[in-house]
């Protein structure tokens, strides 16, 4: 059988597929930010319910759930627990405290929940990664209806939804744009599914990624074009960085104990001895360049972390304020810690909440490291690590979980494959996932 046989083959792979591929519909319907949540929720009642059952059918037992998802669940719990302890001691009350806790199950729970689907429930990376390719299909589709709208000068944001009426970060998370105009400069951009530009850059990248494991050809040359297209109109620096540096930090990350990089490595050490300086100041001039092509948002940006830093250090080191605040004209009225992750973190949780995130990273980087000398699966975790720590700097993470929620199934399918090669006993047959007649991914990656 050919690699175009990857077909939903089960309950979970249908609803994931049909959540990823119905993307446009979702968000033509300003309904994108809910679908997220509640797919989290219908994977995890799934989870329990086979628990249920499991002494009646054993064949839907779910598999046991790996040491690295137990890592992001402790630490997303205390994620909650920083949450609360922070509103008492901050004072904040209880319609604030129950608020910011629904903020949580929308953003920081699904960190730990999709990983837990991927890894236990029967769900095969080839269908997450074949519907990325459907949905790239569909952008490819679209992206010439958006181009003349802004050609047309039609309106850029067509209606807010409703919907916008369950709660979430702000209006933008709910509303339908067609493309935008950037303030600093009047260019334009295009946001595509994402509440904004930069976003929809992580939205490419992510598309890209799903393709560099595609095992069809046809499938993966889509999603790497498309894939680079979004982020090319987003004109995300960051997406674009991304771009470039991804296909060789995975190339080397992921060969490590090979003898010819360790040669390599040895000849490239020898080579920078003698031309660093020249290289250095390469680099320096290319970063001054990265910056400088919107010097605008970069001092914003820079602006927001160095507040948000003095803040945590000075007011609350240990717990965080526990809730973000609007920050003065000089910052463009936008939140303390926004636009970071860690400043966010250290900003509203403190060291504690900086630490319940660095941990499950850490982990996830040393067994996925492992795993990628030996497995396709930990490539893609590997490359699922490198796209959350990478956008991690830029963005924060728990407000983009809704769409990079593919990229944490794929996380959760590279765990199940790292418990099975540490299992001393075979997973049952009943239970086991296997990549049945796809082929395997592309052997470059």
């Amino acid at each position: 059988m050919g690699a175009n046989c990857v077909v939903p083959e089960n309950a979970e792979e249908r609803l994931i597929f049909r959540a990823i591929i119905g993307g446009w519909i979702f968000y033509g319907l300003g309904a994108l930010y809910v679908v997220g949540p509640a797919l989290a929720v219908s994977l995890l009642g799934m989870f329990c319910w086979r628990h249920f059952v499991a002494p009646v059918r054993p064949a839907l037992r779910p598999t046991p759930v790996p040491a690295g998802v137990w890592v992001w669940i402790a630490g997303m719990a205390a994620m909650l627990l920083t949450l609360l302890v922070a509103h008492i001691e901050n004072e904040l009350g209880f319609g604030q405290t129950l608020k910011s806790t629904i903020g949580w199950t929308k953003g920081w729970a699904l960190l730990a929940l999709f990983p837990l689907a991927g890894a236990c429930l029967r769900i095969r990376y080839q269908v997450v990664i074949r519907a990325m390719g459907w949905f790239a299909l569909q952008t490819a589709c679209i992206t010439p209806v958006l181009v003349l709208a802004a050609l047309a000068h039609l309106p850029s944001r067509l209606f807010v939804s409703p919907l916008q009426a369950v709660g979430g970060p702000g209006p933008e998370f709910f509303a339908v744009y067609l493309y935008i105009v950037d303030p600093s400069n009047g260019a334009l951009r295009w946001q595509f599914v994402a509440p904004w530009a930069p976003a929809a850059g992580m939205m490419g990248d992510m598309i890209f990624m799903c393709a560099w494991f595609e095992a069809d050809r046809r499938w993966r040359w889509l999603g790497l074009i498309i894939g680079t297209l979004v982020v090319l109109m987003t004109k995300s620096r960051m997406a674009l960085l991304f771009l470039v540096v991804f296909p060789l930090l995975l190339w080397v990350l992921s060969r490590l104990v090979k003898p010819r990089l360790l040669t390599m490595s040895a000849v490239g050490g020898a080579l920078f001895g003698i031309v660093g300086d020249a290289l250095l100041s390469t680099f320096q001039d290319a970063v001054a360049a990265f910056k400088g092509a919107r010097a605008d948002s970069t001092r914003v940006r820079e602006a927001l972390g160095r507040i948000a830093v003095e803040r945590w250090q000075s007011e609350a080191p240990v717990w965080g304020h526990g809730v973000v605040i609007r920050g003065s004209h000089h910052v463009e009225f936008m939140p303390i810690g926004s636009h970071h992750t860690w400043f966010g973190l250290l900003y509203v949780k403190g060291a504690v909440g900086a630490a319940a995130l660095a941990i499950p990273l850490a982990w996830t980087a040393v067994e996925m490291l492992l795993l990628a000398q030996v497995e396709i699966a930990g490539r893609i975790g590997l490359s699922v690590l490198i796209m959350l720590v990478f956008y991690s700097f830029g963005e924060n993470l728990e407000i983009l979980a809704y769409l990079a929620w593919p990229a944490l199934l794929l996380l959760g399918c590279a765990f199940a494959r790292a418990r099975d090669c540490e299992s001393d006993e075979p997973v049952p047959a009943a239970t086991r996932v296997e990549p049945t007649g796809c082929g395997t991914a592309a052997a470059a990656a």
